[in-house]
Formats: C-alpha cells, structure tokens, sequence
C-alpha cells in the first residue's frame, strides 16, 4: 500500500495497486470519499477530499459488496 498527499488539493489517496492498472468507476463512500475499482471489481485506492479537516479524526466508512463474476474458462 502506498500513501499519497496533495497538499495543493488536499487531497488524501490509499493506493493499494502495485502496477497502477486504468480505473474503471469510482464509487462515492460517504461525503468526500471515493474508492476506484478495475474493471474486475478490484479495489485500487481509496481518495480522501478535504483531507486535513480529517486529521486526527475517527473516519469509517463501508464498502459495497461487490459481486464479480469470473469469466468463463
């Protein structure tokens, strides 16, 4: 997992993909969270907008359950 921080945009990303594949769609979680997805129903990072008004602050929040169907053999 990789941490990023945008001090410009503060902008807070949780990047969990080791070869940075196309984002498919991004899901809203909650207020100023979005989570991306590959076109797989793989989780790739995690975007948090106005992140310093966050620090030091308890965020939770669910994913959706997602179902992938694996493609035939």
């Amino acid at each position: 997992m990789k941490l990023e921080y945008d001090p410009d945009r503060d902008l807070l990303y949780f990047d969990f993909s080791e070869d940075h594949p196309k984002v498919d769609r991004t899901v809203t979680i909650s207020m100023g969270v979005h989570a991306d997805f590959d076109r797989d129903g793989r989780l790739l990072g995690i975007e948090v907008l106005e992140a310093s008004a966050l620090i030091g602050k308890k965020i939770e929040f669910a994913l959706p359950e997602l179902v992938v169907s694996k493609p035939a053999v």
